[in-house]
């Protein structure tokens, strides 16, 4: 019985010495401030970032994958009446509508690269199971000389 008590003791001891800086490291007092919002992006305006794209499912489609691209850049701020997205900074994460297999194609290619997309319409993402914190609908590539 000594011998289990011992046992648990010492594992309880462990547990607590693993912990306890954990636990002081969220509570250090010298963390940065939040960051501010980012720079305000409005139609006609230029966003870059790196194109990602992912396989989801398309629930129009009975279920067949899609590939939906994203772009990740810095914070940015929509125009009003979505303005930061309820995020603290704006969103940082932008979904690509692809309108036609024309435009799937183009973005294919650039899956990994940073890339600027001129931006037409952009909006808070709102619907369950978007990937994205903002969706831009409607944009076009805009081509590096």
């Amino acid at each position: 019985m000594t011998k289990l008590f011992a046992t648990r003791l010492a594992l309880a001891v462990t547990m607590f010495a693993l912990v306890t800086p954990a636990i002081a490291a969220q509570q250090d007092d010298g963390a940065p401030p939040p960051s501010k919002p980012g720079k305000p992006i409005n139609a006609g305006e230029v966003l870059s970032g790196e194109l990602n794209a992912m396989k989801v499912r398309d629930v129009k489609n009975a279920g067949k994958r899609v590939a939906m691209y994203q772009i990740t850049s810095e914070p940015r701020r929509l125009p009003a009446p979505n303005g930061l997205c309820n995020l603290e900074t704006g969103p940082e994460t932008f979904q690509l509508v692809t309108s036609s297999d024309a435009q799937a194609a183009q973005l294919k290619s650039f899956v990994g690269k940073a890339i600027s997309v001129k931006v037409d319409e952009v909006a808070c993402a709102s619907d369950p199971g978007q990937m994205s914190e903002a969706v831009i609908t409607k944009w076009s590539l805009i081509k590096k000389q």
